[in-house]
């Protein structure tokens, strides 16, 4: 049964032709503003990797990557889910200095990916990692970069609105920073996706911190593998979305694990049998930088900046038949 909605008397702001210039022009300027405020440099990145060297993203722990066997050499390989891992240790490789990092697009398929008006098997996002300056492994350090990238993404919707005429409403440049567990203590009678509804409606741009351990209410506010970000310096950023009255996630994002936060969430998660991959023999070997990192999603970025109901509406995937029915009687086009 497809989960897509379609609120009564929607209609896009612009045409199929307009919507492909615009999703052009959104990219361009985002990259320029972003990589620009954050002092990123713009690097090549793979499609799929060895899963023997610990790379690949394991997101929650059960989503199933794809894999193929490679003719030439009888190995596997896996695409990947996100590149979390990978910009780590490419900052390694190429000697990035403090402050200083890289962005790069990411192109994944996520076949276990629940199908809705946000979600899709394709996924689309800007990759990023960056250095951190000596002595700023701190909540200050990740705090003034979401508002960083906040500040990219609003000034990205000035312009598309200066160039397309349009009017939808502003996104709040003030970020409300809170953490899971004050989000809990506020509302501990609701859902974590609940929550976040109600606080985004309430404040409109909300920095959620907190992902990954577990609340006093005996589960985590939501899932996040143990061997990237640190699960007291992570957040999602959030925003509001009219369109879909609802909250919509634009990025996961944080400061890295440590040696010993790696340590110890490893445990926690019951992943001690990653320690002898490569990628984390190094960094419980204190050999990676201490970096803060995410993704920003290319396609909901998209969507929200240019008002749109679905994600087919700013990408080219597979949708079930009810999705294709649902939109097709409601006049939204899937690309």
């Amino acid at each position: 049964m497809s989960k897509t909605i379609i609120p009564a008397g929607y209609r896009s702001v612009l045409d199929l032709y307009d919507t492909q210039t615009a999703i052009g022009f959104i990219k361009r300027t985002f990259e320029d503003k972003f990589s620009s405020a954050l002092g990123l440099k713009r690097v090549s990145a793979p499609l799929f990797v060895d899963p023997a060297l610990g790379l690949n993203d394991n997101l929650s722990g059960v989503e199933r990557p794809v894999s193929f066997d490679i003719l030439e050499t009888g190995e596997y390989a896996e695409v990947v889910h996100s590149l979390a891992k990978w910009k780590r240790l490419a900052l390694y490789r190429y000697n990035f200095f403090p402050g200083n990092g890289l962005y790069t697009d990411m192109n994944a398929i996520r076949r276990d990916e629940e199908l809705t008006n946000l979600h899709s098997i394709y996924v689309d996002q800007w990759d990023w990692e960056k250095v951190l300056p000596e002595g700023r492994r701190d909540e200050e350090y990740l705090r003034e970069t979401v508002s960083q990238i906040v500040g990219a993404i609003c000034d990205t919707q000035d312009a598309v609105q200066a160039k397309y005429g349009m009017t939808l409403p502003k996104l709040n440049r003030e970020v409300t920073f809170l953490t899971a567990q004050e989000l809990e203590d506020r509302w501990p009678d609701k859902t974590a996706k609940e929550r976040e509804r109600l606080i985004v409606k309430e404040a409109g741009t909300v920095f959620l911190q907190g992902i990954g351990h577990t609340l006093d209410g005996g589960k985590p506010h939501d899932g996040r593998a143990p061997d990237y970000d640190d699960w007291q310096l992570n957040g999602d950023i959030l925003f509001y979305n009219p369109v879909l009255d609802d909250v919509i996630e634009l990025s996961s994002m944080g400061i890295r694990v440590d040696a010993a936060a790696l340590d110890k969430q490893l445990t926690k998660a019951g992943c001690d049998d990653r320690r002898g991959l490569y990628f984390h023999r190094l960094l419980l070997a204190d050999m990676l930088p201490l970096t803060i990192g995410g993704g920003i999603g290319q396609s909901r970025m998209c969507l929200l900046l240019l008002g749109k109901v679905h994600i087919g509406e700013v990408q080219s995937s597979v949708w079930d038949e009810d999705t294709r029915r649902i939109c097709e009687a409601a006049g939204v086009v899937l690309l």
